[in-house]
């Protein structure tokens, strides 16, 4: 009796040599990688062509659960964008894994499932705005279809039933895992040149661009802006150390050439204005402290910077507003993301801009290139819109921006509040020592900051010289403290002569308040 054996309801013999699963794994993670990898080469290439990662990761952003935002925020903080993006490429990847291991018995998983990543990718793209859709339609449905011939060519190799082949299949799947690995290569090539072409796409435009002289500056920094305590944060944050909250998985870069800000909704006239009609304008230097609402108490999700930038009374005037009868402002972006509050706020005197510039160079990418809005005292979830492209003017009952069905309250002034810099928690000190951390209020101001250690008497603290009302201060005190454990604490003082409340609350739906405590021990 033959020892060859044979599957029921098949028409040839199983293989002597079993297809190794291993091999065709690989294969599906590589195809999964270089479908991917042509959509962000295809993205860099063509601007009204989405990058399917960016996409897909954004659709998960707008979709998630409000507790899965929290932590993604708490866990990875300003980093959560490159944790998200690197996940969803991960997660592309290892489903490519599981597709190339079930296809080498079942063939038509693959294409079954690159036409489910088409479908996937060109659902997610479409929904983001400024794109072509017969572009994009084609770009992914090219990238999904290079994946699909990748994967079925390595298929066709690793279950081959030509006698010859199996016997020398041993070098030919040597060759095989070459050119797989070469095809891996040219997934990463093609993802790293699209997404260079992405960021270089405005970059060369922005470093060749100047602020214009400001018809109202601020002065320069003088010795008592600012205090000498090792450890403090900055009183005006350096760009690439300002905090960055933003639902944006892919930062947006719109040419400033072709950049458009339209003010349109219950205005006299509408106005769509280029960035030379911006630079036409007045412009104006600002010290303005911004905070995310997510920021908890003692949270490093805020920060201090001089803005430049046309007053937005200015554009609004332009168009024509009524703020008796347009009572709700919406900021877009040119991703779709939106804010709103209450047009009155513009006029209320706390001298919102437009913003051009950032400690004195066009904005950051990161931070809104070509344009955003900065409203002194209101939380950025309801104002700081970065990448602005549109100003609506409507009714505040008529529409609620991204964040107000999530769950956060739709009017977002921010809390007076105050941080620990120095010492950290945990952190062991002889003798004397100084603590020293911010204040800010930026609606109020800060006219004092006190410190205690456990439940003794509030200590008054130095504060530097405020460069406005609207941003923060920095302050120092010198502790003398026992041997042993000890709880210190801090509370700001505003312009009203309030101290700030003790009460503890989380975030949402409105910002967190409560005392910045830190644990220390005194050797």
């Amino acid at each position: 009796m033959s020892s060859e054996t044979t599957t029921v309801g098949s028409a040839r013999p199983a293989l002597e040599y079993p297809a190794p699963i291993g091999p065709a794994a690989f294969a599906g993670a590589v195809a999964a990688g270089l479908a991917l990898g042509i959509t962000e080469l295809l993205a860099g290439m063509f601007e009204r062509i989405p990058s399917a990662v960016a996409s897909v990761g954004s659709y998960v952003v707008d979709n998630s659960p409000n507790f899965v935002k929290d932590f993604a925020i708490s866990v990875f903080g300003t980093a959560d964008k490159g944790a998200l993006a690197i996940g969803t490429a991960i997660v592309a990847v290892l489903i490519g894994f599981v597709i190339g291991r079930t296809s080498l018995r079942r063939p038509w998983i693959n294409p079954a499932a690159f036409v489910v990543f088409a479908v996937v990718g060109i659902g997610a793209a479409l929904g983001q705005v400024n794109v072509s859709p017969a572009l994009t339609v084609v770009g992914i449905s090219l990238s999904a279809a290079a994946g699909w011939a990748l994967l079925r060519t390595v298929l066709a190799a690793l279950t081959s039933d030509d006698p010859a082949d199996n016997a020398a299949q041993d070098p030919a799947r040597r060759r095989l895992l070459g050119g797989m690995a070469g095809a891996g290569l040219a997934a990463v090539a093609a993802g790293s040149v699209g997404r260079q072409l992405i960021i270089s796409r405005s970059e060369s435009v922005r470093e060749t661009m100047a602020l214009p002289s400001p018809l109202t500056s601020v002065p320069p920094l003088g010795p008592t802006a600012s205090l000498d305590v090792p450890g403090i944060t900055p009183i005006v944050v350096p760009n690439d150390q300002f905090y960055r909250i933003d639902t944006a998985l892919v930062v947006p870069r719109p040419d400033p050439n072709t950049w458009r800000l339209k003010v349109t909704g219950m205005v006299d006239n509408e106005l769509s204005l280029s960035m030379d009609d911006l630079y036409d304008m007045d412009f104006h230097e600002r010290y303005v402290t911004i905070a995310c609402v997510s920021n908890r108490v003692g949270g490093d999700l805020v920060g201090n910077a001089k803005w430049t930038g046309v007053k937005l009374t200015e554009v609004l005037d332009m168009a024509g507003v009524d703020p008796a009868r347009a009572t709700q402002l919406v900021p877009r972006s040119v991703d779709g993301w939106t804010a709103g509050f209450p047009t009155a706020l513009a006029f209320d005197g706390r001298d919102p801009l437009v913003a051009i510039g950032m400690n004195g160079e066009p904005l950051p990418p990161d931070h809104g290139f070509p344009a955003r809005l900065i409203v002194p005292g209101l939380y950025g979830y309801v104002s700081a819109t970065k990448w602005l492209e549109e100003i609506e003017l409507t009714t505040w009952d008529a529409f609620d921006a991204y964040w107000i069905p999530k769950g956060w309250a739709k009017e977002g002034p921010i809390k007076t509040q105050s941080r620990i810099d120095t010492p950290r928690t945990g952190e062991l000190l002889t003798g004397e020592f100084v603590a020293g951390g911010v204040a800010w209020s930026p609606e109020l101001g800060i006219v004092g900051v006190e410190v205690r250690a456990g439940e003794g008497a509030w200590q008054t603290a130095e504060i530097s010289d405020p460069l406005s009302d609207r941003s923060w201060v920095q302050w120092k005190a010198t502790l003398d403290l026992d041997r042993g454990e000890h709880l210190v604490q801090v509370r700001a003082i505003d312009g009203t002569g309030q101290p700030q409340t003790g009460n503890t609350a989380s975030a949402r739906p409105d910002g967190a308040t409560g005392h910045h405590t830190v644990r220390v021990t005194v050797g």
